[in-house]
């Protein structure tokens, strides 16, 4: 079953890690893009060591830079591999203001920007691969209850790119707010194609990861305090990302929120079709500034937005 292709990034820990152990354990490829190449290899032999028929590739990428987006989807495409599934699940939270090597907020840089980009470049790929294959290809962006948080005043993309008044868990909110609302957009011009490749967002529930560990503090600290009754473990919070990636029960259904292996509503920001397309316009207008003309020749036949 090696021919089939599944590209994570973020598996160096917590719900990534366990979803690319469990990708393993189905027999399929799995691609994992990560920053910290030391400990992906960490994650691969663990992998090995429970299943050593497991094939995992391992890809250097910094999701907050869209130069290293860029030249990592090169790197990859050159390679003419097939790409069935694309997992995308790295994410930061910073709680103080911070910026990428191209002067974007870290965290809109890091969990939707990147993201942005790097679906742009290898869409044409998973497209093709399923026509070829037969296969549905499925796209599953990671996003989290606490979009609902984002008020639409709030929700401006100058300001997402450089905010004036900085707060960290505002700024993560807003930045899984874009992670469904890119889902539904690109549901739409995907269904418009006719292609075969689906696309849904993911709340995996609210799990103590490296994100918030990194971070400890009275206010986070308080918060898993009063929320420990509901944490779920690693393994339960990377259940929804896997149903929606291997289901059958998901063929077909694409521009959803799934929380709990259900499907189930999202906000109503974050259905605003208008903000959709206001948001994936102004995304791609900025990329392209950041790309040459070799890596431009990989986005979409067709404006995805």
């Amino acid at each position: 079953m090696f021919d089939a292709f599944y590209f994570l990034t973020g598996g160096t820990s917590g719900i990534g890690a366990e979803t690319a152990r469990v990708l393993a354990k189905r027999g399929v490829r799995v691609v994992m893009a990560v920053r910290d190449m030391k400990k992906a290899e960490m994650v691969k032999e663990r992998i090995i060591r429970e299943n050593p028929e497991a094939d995992i590739m391992l890809f250097e990428i910094d999701l907050s830079s869209l130069s290293s987006v860029a030249r990592f989807c090169s790197q990859f495409l050159s390679q003419d591999l097939p790409l069935n599934i694309l997992i995308n699940n790295a994410g930061v939270f910073s709680p103080n203001l911070e910026f990428s090597e191209e002067k974007i907020e870290l965290t809109f840089a890091t969990n939707f920007l990147g993201h942005y980009l790097l679906t742009e470049m290898l869409i044409e790929k998973m497209i093709d691969t399923a026509e070829k294959s037969g296969i549905e290809g499925r796209i599953i962006n990671l996003s989290s209850v606490i979009h609902s948080w984002v008020k639409p005043d709030c929700f401006s993309f100058p300001k997402l790119l450089h905010p004036i008044r900085y707060n960290g868990t505002r700024a993560y909110a807003q930045s899984k707010l874009a992670t469904i609302l890119h889902a539904k957009a690109l549901s739409k011009q995907l269904k418009d194609r006719n292609a075969n490749v689906t696309i849904n967002a993911v709340h995996p529930g609210i799990v103590k990861t490296g994100i918030i560990r990194a971070h400890k503090g009275l206010f986070t600290d308080s918060l898993f305090l009063i929320a420990s009754k509901l944490l779920k473990s690693i393994s339960q919070g990377a259940a929804t990302t896997c149903y929606v990636a291997l289901s059958n029960e998901t063929k077909g259904l694409s521009g959803k929120y799934f929380a709990d292996c259900n499907e189930t509503n999202c906000s109503d920001l974050a259905n605003d079709e208008s903000m959709a397309l206001k948001l994936c316009t102004q995304s791609r207008a900025l990329i392209h500034g950041y790309l040459d003309e070799s890596q431009k020749h990989y986005l979409p036949n067709v404006c995805l937005m």
